[in-house]
């Protein structure tokens, strides 16, 4: 979660100044990993002097913690180690996705500390029970989060499909229309945790969320824009832009499942024709290998089987491949990206999937820099999930304002 980090200057006010500067300072140590009071100092732009004012302030609140000795870089003695604390705020992400449901906590540092994940059919379940299982799985989450002493300040929601105003507006796969899914999270959450502390509920896109999770958690190293697709029962799309998330005007942008790959092709549940879905999507790439029943247990069949060399299954996941490869290239000499990365079941695919993919790219993208092998096309890394990107979500507020979130002697 790398971060620009910016002091103000002197015309703003004494508390603002306090509260921009403390979360410098967390901000510094978080993206460090560890680091010194003059370290921190170096990094941010403030005197050693204020720096260790503002330690203090993050020590005694909980936000930090320190231990050891190690050398500063700089001249002079060790400086005293500082981290961010394992307990305290922390944010909970709920992805809801077609066939399963996968929770998250993670904690100042972005660590996942928490995870439950259950599989479940959610087509055809009325939106309202969908959101329901979804409460309960987080219940059970937030219980085993307080017994390691962190307290979730707020819930993301990672969802499928078009995504603006706390609403699902339409999710093909899902059958929802229109679903105010923030509301009707929140009131099962409430309902499964009685007596608790409410907490305030946003949602995002779930490819969204995977491309921020593999921005902030990633093996990118300092590429900083790039193209995320996750294949799942649908074909999901986000672009990051200077590591920022591209949402488009009205908070769509990504929606690559559906760029119509044959006019002519199977009709696909957004009500168009022929969209990549329907060609490289899970059931489109089950059916293909042959493969019957769906899901988990259907990917890893599919994965065992072109493992095993299986002609069909080889042939079925190189088609899927070619299919995005072309679709991809448009989005690239759209948007000139530094990478497209292939997340979801697409990640164990790569070694069938990466070469027709390449080709397609190499052939069709006109800058003439795409070229196979140059690593531009690849697997997403195991870090790179929408759960985690949504509770990581929820910490950037914390991480942009520690006072609001800190106990009042703070404050």
């Amino acid at each position: 979660m790398k971060s620009n980090l910016t002091p103000l200057g002197p015309k703003a006010d004494k508390d603002t100044v306090r509260r921009s500067n403390l979360s410098l300072v967390l901000r510094a140590v978080r993206d460090e990993g560890e680091a010194t009071r003059a370290g921190v100092a170096a990094r941010v732009g403030l005197t050693r002097a204020a720096v260790s004012s503002l330690v203090e302030q993050l020590l005694e609140t909980g936000f930090l913690t320190e231990s050891g000795k190690t050398f500063s870089g700089q001249a002079g003695r060790p400086g005293t180690a500082l981290k961010t604390a394992r307990t305290g705020p922390a944010g909970l992400g709920v992805e809801v996705n077609i066939d399963y449901v996968s929770v998250c906590v993670v904690d100042l540092a972005g660590t996942g500390r928490v995870r439950l994940t259950e599989h479940l059919d959610n087509r055809g379940t009325p939106p309202a029970e969908v959101l329901a299982r979804a409460a309960r799985i987080a219940a059970r989450t937030l219980d085993s989060a307080r017994e390691q002493e962190l307290y979730p300040v707020g819930v993301a929601l990672a969802l499928p499909g078009l995504v603006s105003g706390g609403a699902v507006r339409q999710a093909p796969n899902l059958g929802w229309n229109q679903v105010p899914a923030e509301e009707l999270f929140a009131a099962a959450l409430t309902s499964e945790h009685p007596g608790h502390q409410e907490l305030p509920v946003r949602s995002e896109n779930e490819a969204n969320l995977a491309a921020l999770a593999e921005l902030w958690f990633g093996g990118l190293e300092r590429i900083r824009s790039f193209l995320y697709l996750t294949g799942e029962i649908g074909v999901g799309g986000a672009l990051v832009i200077d590591g920022e998330l591209l949402r488009g005007a009205h908070g769509f942008a990504g929606e690559i499942g559906h760029v119509v790959v044959d006019p002519s092709g199977p009709q696909c549940r957004c009500g168009s024709r022929g969209c990549l879905e329907q060609y490289a999507g899970q059931a489109a790439l089950l059916r293909a290998a042959g493969v019957d029943g769906g899901g988990g247990l259907g990917v890893a069949e599919l994965e065992k089987r072109v493992r095993a060399g299986d002609e069909r299954a080889v042939g079925a996941v190189a088609e899927a491949g070619r299919m995005l490869g072309r679709v991809l290239s448009g989005a690239v000499n759209l948007l000139d990206p530094d990478a497209v990365v292939l997340g979801g079941i697409y990640r164990n695919l790569m070694p069938w999937l990466a070469a027709p993919a390449d080709e397609e790219l190499t052939g069709r993208v006109v800058s003439g820099l795409w070229a196979p092998g140059a690593g531009r096309l690849r697997a997403s890394s195991v870090a790179g999930d929408a759960a985690r990107g949504a509770a990581a979500l929820v910490m950037t507020d914390v991480l942009a304002d520690p006072v609001a979130y800190a106990r009042p002697a703070m404050a």
